[in-house]
């Protein structure tokens, strides 16, 4: 590390990782880091978020928000440095590794409070990996008066500490599907007694696969998987009922759209043809993750000064980020937190981060919050 300030943030780092908590249980994480940031005598915001916090640096307007997502995965960790987790979840997608840049950006900014030309909104969003957090800190008024919101997620396949950003979609819109078939159960001997659950799902799956290669454009990028299906419990019994579930990617709103109706119509279509019985249900997940096309080039431009920055392609993935998106101006950006190419990828059991990235990171939230706040300042002006 470059310093003792980021040799401290290193250790905070792996002290977060060692104690991950799910979504919506991460308290003693709340705890942490409201202790930290109350004594750097930042001043936190009352509001009935149960978990994460919002505070704020400066007064009056313009704000600016500066976000990182605190909570961590169901996962069993199997790495084995001496800070790797042991109660069973796991942050395999850094966002130990986001919440200590944004807590290393908060002392800085602290330090240049006098000098600032407004308010720096700090959110610790929880419930990122279940696609709610967002929506709990919209509600509890995290976006009243903000201007523009500006995060970033690690990405291990970028250069440690490189930039990626790119104007309009970086992430996918998520759609979540669970198709349930019922029928009529019956002898595997006499399969015309009854409804085969069996046979309507594999053909509906099958069917499925047509949206994408067939009624989706080749110049637009989409993606639908079905990763579970449950159906049957013995050989010689035809089954009542059996469900299948998975998802769909994409990148716009009129191609989501599209997906969605496509989809409808061919679990419904192809149901009747088996007699089925059919429900689908659509989980709560992000839409696309749209970067802001007038502050996304500015960001960009002006990273340069600290970072290599780099235009990078959208990931099939997807982020609540994209609720604030919808409301307000924002900007998310990708930051090399690996390097390696051999890197497990994020949600992987052995994935990790180097904290060599942290420079660039607090950077980011540093650099740009002040530039924002001069350039919304100068607009109101």
């Amino acid at each position: 590390m470059i310093s003792d300030f980021y040799a401290k943030l290193a250790a905070v780092r792996r002290r977060i990782h060692a104690h991950p908590e799910i979504s919506e249980n991460e308290f003693e994480t709340t705890a942490f880091l409201k202790e930290y940031i109350s004594k750097l005598g930042i001043h936190i915001l009352e509001t009935d978020l149960p978990t994460g916090f919002i505070a704020e640096i400066g007064q009056g307007e313009p704000v600016i928000a500066l976000r990182a997502d605190i909570d961590a995965l169901p996962i069993k960790e199997k790495n084995a440095f001496d800070y790797a987790s042991q109660n069973g979840a796991m942050h395999a997608c850094g966002h130990d590794f986001h919440q200590t840049s944004l807590l290393g950006a908060a002392e800085l900014l602290k330090e240049k409070e006098a000098q600032l030309k407004g308010t720096i909104r700090l959110i610790f969003q929880p419930a990122e990996e279940v696609s709610v957090g967002a929506y709990q800190v919209i509600e509890a008024g995290g976006l009243k008066d903000v201007s523009a919101i500006i995060g970033y997620h690690n990405y291990p396949h970028l250069k440690l500490g490189q930039i990626g950003l790119r104007s309009k979609a970086i992430m996918a819109a998520v759609d979540k599907f669970k198709v349930t078939i019922s029928g009529v159960s019956g002898h595997a001997a006499r399969p015309d007694f009854g409804t085969d659950a069996v046979l309507a799902i594999t053909t509906i799956v099958n069917n499925l696969q047509a949206i994408i290669s067939r009624t989706v454009s080749p110049f637009e990028s989409a993606v639908l998987s079905v990763t579970h299906i449950d159906v049957g419990s013995a050989w010689n019994i035809m089954p009542e009922s059996g469900y299948f579930e998975g998802t769909m990617r994409s990148f716009s709103p009129e191609t989501r759209q599209h997906l969605r109706k496509s989809f409808t119509k061919i679990v419904e279509n192809t149901a009747d043809q088996f007699n089925a019985n059919v429900t689908i249900e659509w989980g709560k997940t992000p839409t696309v993750t749209f970067n802001d096309e007038v502050l996304t080039p500015l960001i960009f431009e002006h990273s340069k000064t600290f970072a290599e920055v780099v235009t990078v392609e959208p990931l099939t993935i997807g982020e609540d980020f994209a609720a604030y998106q919808e409301k307000i101006p924002g900007v998310f950006a990708l930051i090399g937190s690996n390097g390696d190419e051999d890197a497990a990828d994020l949600h992987h059991d052995t994935f990790t981060v180097k904290d060599e990235a942290l420079p660039t990171a607090v950077n980011y939230f540093v650099e740009n919050a002040l530039y924002l706040l001069d350039y919304f300042a100068k607009g109101k002006d």
